[in-house]
C-alpha cells in the first residue's frame, strides 16, 4: 500500500456545466494521495497503547484504591474512556480495518465492552447525522430535548424546559458531564426495549450481554479497590470528566453552522451539504490527540472512511477546492469555537428571555 504523504494544495477544477459534481473533483485528488487508504498498522498501535494504559489505571486503583488520592485516577480514566469512544467511532465509519467484520469486532468491544454504550444505537444516529449533518429535521444531534439549536425549537416551551432554554448558553457545558451517562442509559434502552424493532434477536442477546458484562466488571472493579463511599464518588468524577470530555471535542464541531431545512437551499450537493455545516479547529498534534481528529470535522464529514491520520492530509486539498469553488471554508481555534457555541444557544434562547 503506498504511504499516504502530505499533498501540497493543488488547483482543482469547478464543475465545467451547471449542476455537475463539485465532490468529484475533490475525490479524485483525495485518492490519488492514497488517503483513503486504511490504516490497520496505526490503528493496532492505537489500540495497543489504549489497552495497555487502560491496565496500568486499572492496576493502579487496585494497587491505590485504599487510599483518597486514589480519585485523581479518575482523570487519567476518563481521557482514555473518550480514547476508547474515538476507536469505537472510528471503526463505525470502517476506518480501522478493510474487512467489515474486523470494524465490526472493533468497535463492539470498543463501544460496548470498555465503554458501555450500544454500537447499534450508536450507528443508527450517527449515520443519520452524517446524512443530514446539522438538518433541523433529519439530524437527531440537534433535534429539540433539553437543549434547543433553532429558533423555531424554543417555540412555546414553558415552565422548566423554558427555563433551561433561556439559561442554554450558561448550562451547556455543566449538561456536557452527564453525556458519559446518557450515551450508557440510551444504549440500554435501545438495547432492551421491546419497542426497538430495529435491532434484532441475535443483536440484542450479543450487545445486551457486553453492557452487562461492562456495568458488572466496572462495579466490581471500583467495589474490590475501595470502599463504597468512595466507589461512588470515582464513578462520579469519572462520568462527568468523560461527558465534559466528550462534549469538549463534540460541540464545536456544528452547532453554531447552517443549519439546512426550512428557508436554507434544499439543493445543496455532498460537498455543501457538509463543509457548510461544518466547522474544523486549528491546532497541533495536541489538539489532533484530545479531540481525537474530529477537528478535521470538514473532512472527516466529507470521507468518513478516511482514516484518522489522513485527515490532517487531506485538509489542504479540501481548502484549496473550497476556494476554488467560493465555497466557505470555516476553520477557528478552539476556544473561539466555543464561544461560538455559546454566542449561538443563548441567540437562540433570546425569544423567551425577551417575553418573559
Amino acid at each position: 500500500m503506498p504511504q499516504a504523504t502530505a499533498a501540497p494544495p493543488e488547483r482543482l477544477q469547478a464543475p465545467a456545466r451547471a449542476g455537475g459534481s463539485e465532490f468529484t473533483p475533490l475525490l479524485r485528488a483525495v485518492r490519488r494521495q492514497g488517503l483513503l487508504e486504511r490504516r490497520p498498522a496505526w490503528y493496532a498501535a492505537e489500540i495497543t497503547v489504549n489497552l495497555l494504559a487502560l491496565a496500568a489505571v486499572a492496576t493502579a486503583l487496585v494497587r491505590f484504591g485504599g487510599s483518597s488520592w486514589s480519585l485523581l485516577l479518575a482523570v487519567p480514566l476518563a481521557v482514555l474512556s473518550a480514547r476508547t469512544g474515538f476507536i469505537a467511532h472510528d471503526a463505525g465509519h470502517a476506518q480501522t480495518a478493510t474487512r467489515r467484520r474486523t470494524n465490526h469486532l472493533i468497535q463492539i468491544l470498543h463501544a460496548n465492552l470498555l465503554l458501555g454504550m450500544s454500537q447499534e444505537w450508536w450507528n443508527a444516529k450517527h449515520n443519520r447525522h452524517h446524512a443530514n449533518p446539522n438538518h433541523v429535521d433529519k439530524d437527531p444531534d440537534v433535534a429539540p430535548d433539553v437543549l434547543v439549536f433553532a429558533p423555531h425549537q424554543a417555540d412555546g416551551r414553558t415552565g422548566p424546559r423554558g427555563w433551561l432554554t433561556r439559561h442554554q448558553a450558561w448550562l451547556f457545558f455543566p449538561l456536557t458531564t452527564l453525556e458519559g451517562i446518557a450515551l450508557k442509559a440510551y444504549g440500554l434502552r435501545a438495547v432492551f426495549s421491546t419497542r426497538e424493532r430495529r435491532v434484532t434477536r441475535r443483536a440484542r442477546a450479543v450487545e445486551g450481554g457486553l453492557l452487562v458484562t461492562h456495568l458488572v466488571g466496572y462495579a466490581v472493579l471500583l467495589l474490590t479497590a475501595m470502599p463504597l463511599g468512595r466507589a461512588l464518588l470515582f464513578a462520579a468524577i469519572h462520568q462527568m470528566l468523560l461527558g465534559l470530555h466528550l462534549g469538549l471535542a463534540f460541540a464545536p464541531n456544528h452547532k453554531g453552522m447552517a443549519m439546512p431545512g426550512g428557508h436554507v437551499d434544499e439543493t445543496w450537493g455532498h460537498l455543501r451539504r457538509q463543509v457548510l455545516t461544518s466547522r474544523n479547529i486549528r491546532g497541533g498534534p495536541l489538539t489532533d490527540w484530545l479531540l481525537g481528529g474530529l477537528n478535521y470535522q470538514i473532512e472527516h464529514h466529507l470521507f468518513p472512511s478516511m482514516p484518522r491520520p489522513h485527515l490532517r492530509l487531506a485538509r489542504p486539498l479540501v481548502r484549496a477546492h473550497c476556494r476554488t469553488l467560493g465555497v466557505p471554508y470555516t476553520e477557528t481555534g478552539a476556544l473561539d469555537s466555543y464561544r461560538q457555541v455559546l454566542d449561538h444557544l443563548h441567540a437562540v434562547g433570546e425569544p423567551l428571555r425577551t417575553a418573559g
